[in-house]
């Protein structure tokens, strides 16, 4: 029995400076922001950052928290997804950027920041399904 390497489709996998691998993604955490109470707020800033990164929108899907107004939803791509979570009462959201493929998540946080106007600002990037090449073998 012989083993069979399949062809990888480049399109879906990212090449690093130093390593190959499935995706970028990134953790954003803002603090002190506006706007995350609004469904039309941050269904427009998702758009906006889904745009920017050169991405493909399937569909967004929103839905709002009581009682203080919190909003949860994603924005499902071709490339994976991006989703926010928003705690207005604690004056923070979390947004994660998950990307394959040669869009650039990066290209979100300047989205995000004009969007959401917060005065705090973190990001952590996390290189997802890091893999030797020549491991891959189906």
């Amino acid at each position: 029995m012989t083993k069979k390497t399949a062809e990888r489709p480049t399109s879906v996998f990212s090449k690093g400076r130093y390593f190959n691998f499935a995706g970028t993604h990134l953790l954003v955490e803002l603090w002190q922001g506006e706007g995350w109470t609004s469904l039309a707020t941050v269904e427009r800033v998702l758009r906006e950052a889904v745009t920017a990164c050169g991405a493909t929108l399937l569909e967004i899907r929103l839905h709002r928290f009581s009682p203080y107004e919190g909003i949860s939803g994603v924005a499902i791509i071709q490339e994976s997804h991006v989703s926010i979570h928003t705690w207005p009462e604690f004056q923070y959201a979390a947004v994660d950027l998950f990307m394959c493929g040669k869009v650039d998540p990066y290209q979100a946080i300047p989205v995000l920041k004009a969007g959401f106007a917060p005065k705090h600002v973190q990001v952590m990037d996390i290189k997802r399904g890091i893999f030797d090449e020549s491991a891959l073998v189906l």
